[in-house]
């Protein structure tokens, strides 16, 4: 099996699977016909892929994509999931510590994205210098297209040097 088709493969399977499975209309299931399982097979097929071409600089998207997935899989369908701004810089700190096992880069941010998380979610009683963390999180839930425009477009108009 060549590698540069190994992600396309993966891809293909788990898509086919996702809708041969909505066809039949299979009771189990019927909660993982939405977007989120979407995002959850391609986060998983990101991770084959990393692991069976030994290619692990996939890891951090794919470990992304299947947080992001399962987060809001269990906003939709549980009442007592976490909807907390504190989620995503978990999952981005797991996704470094995940890549770290494999490349050793990232320990550090991963590290600290994980504290800061586990801080802001469990936390009770937050030290008030803490509270502009929450007003910047509050603005970015709210225009976080904005933030991807902005990425977006520096990725496609910046010097190459």
């Amino acid at each position: 099996m060549k590698k540069q088709h190994i992600f396309t493969g993966f891809l293909l399977i788990g898509i086919g699977v996702y809708f041969l499975l909505r066809q039949f209309q299979i009771p189990f299931f019927t909660d993982f016909y939405s977007w989120p399982t979407l995002l959850m097979i391609i986060g998983i097929v990101f991770l084959f892929h990393s692991y069976f071409s030994k290619e692990y600089k996939n890891l951090f998207p794919g470990t992304v994509l299947l947080g992001l997935g399962l987060h809001f899989f269990g906003l939709r369908h549980y009442s007592f999931w976490i909807d907390h701004w504190g989620i995503y810089p978990l999952i981005i700190g797991i996704a470094f510590l995940i890549r770290f096992q494999k490349t050793k880069n990232g320990l550090l941010p991963g590290l600290i994205l994980l504290a800061v998380a586990l801080f802001a979610i469990f936390s009770m009683n937050k030290p008030g210098w803490f509270m502009w963390v929450n007003r910047v999180a509050a603005f970015l839930e709210t225009f976080w297209p904005l933030t991807l425009i902005v990425v977006g477009a520096y990725l496609l108009f910046r010097k190459k040097g």
